[in-house]
């Protein structure tokens, strides 16, 4: 209990220095008329739509084929199980929760890689065609050809997590079917993912600004967007109807909060993570 009350603590305390700062830079912005001799533009790039990128599909194949392989040696397995699974582990790699077998406990884990998987292929392709795509008025041409390139990048990132993710639920599936007790029985999830969010970030992190192809400056500057952005984190603009929206700092996108969609997209994800605990738990 006390590492993630001390988690949500650093977290707060974050925060509040975040929401501080954010509030005296608006206010520094404003008296100081920034923005008064700057000529704000939106750039956009119409081949989005007339010469879109292509999906990078042949990058979901991995967690495919590991979804796949998990279900078929659940299936061949099923006879040979022990008829009590520990379907949880505790730190130090002893079993905590058991469950008599049955199939929605014996492959439980099947439906977490088909979950995550679903919604790591739908966030990236919301990133793909419902993102407000990030291009610099100031440099549009070259711009347009980064945003391109890094949007093809954060879906491949995305797939390729997937892929690590189903990697630790087939060891974990492993480790509940054959009923072995290991002090590594976490490392065997923890590392595929961490691995997998490592990479993923270290490609989108290098990658995450544009470089200077030497393309003129036009003379024009993002516009000033900061009603839009409350408490410095979440983005809330109905007028705008991009599903998500490049991040402000950091690496990635975020959801556009003032979007009807992300609503419903919310509300999908609580109902499949209610769905998968109840299945881990029915037996």
């Amino acid at each position: 209990m006390l590492l993630p009350l001390s988690v949500l603590m650093l977290v707060g305390v974050w925060y509040g220095c975040f929401s501080l700062a954010h509030h005296e830079i608006r206010a520094a912005k404003a008296a100081g008329g920034w923005y008064d001799d700057l000529r704000q533009g939106i750039a956009v790039d119409t081949g989005l739509r007339t010469d879109p990128p292509r999906f990078p599909w042949l990058w979901l194949t991995p967690a495919v084929i590991v979804i796949v392989a998990t279900a078929v040696i659940g299936v061949l397995s099923y006879p040979s199980m022990p008829a009590i699974l520990a379907v949880h582990y505790s730190a130090n790699g002893v079993p905590n929760r058991l469950a008599a077998k049955s199939v929605a406990t014996a492959f439980s884990l099947v439906f977490v890689q088909i979950g995550v998987t679903a919604l790591l292929v739908g966030i990236a392709a919301a990133i793909f065609f419902r993102s407000r795509p990030d291009i610099d008025p100031a440099r549009p041409v070259g711009s347009a050809r980064w945003h391109r390139h890094y949007m093809s990048l954060g879906a491949k990132a995305l797939l390729g997590l997937a892929a690590m993710i189903d990697v630790g639920m087939l060891g974990s599936s492993l480790l509940m079917w054959t009923g072995t007790v290991t002090r590594w029985a976490s490392l065997v999830v923890v590392i595929p993912i961490l691995a997998g969010v490592t990479v993923a970030i270290v490609v989108l992190a290098r990658n995450s600004r544009q470089r200077d192809d030497g393309e003129p400056d036009t003379g024009l500057t993002h516009r000033d967007d900061d009603k839009y952005w409350r408490g410095g984190l979440l983005y809330v603009n109905r007028d705008d109807h991009a599903l998500m929206v490049p991040r402000r700092f950091g690496i990635g996108w975020t959801l556009n909060f003032g979007n009807p969609r992300t609503a419903m997209l919310l509300a999908g994800l609580a109902a499949l993570i209610a769905l998968l605990i109840t299945l881990r738990l029915a037996g």
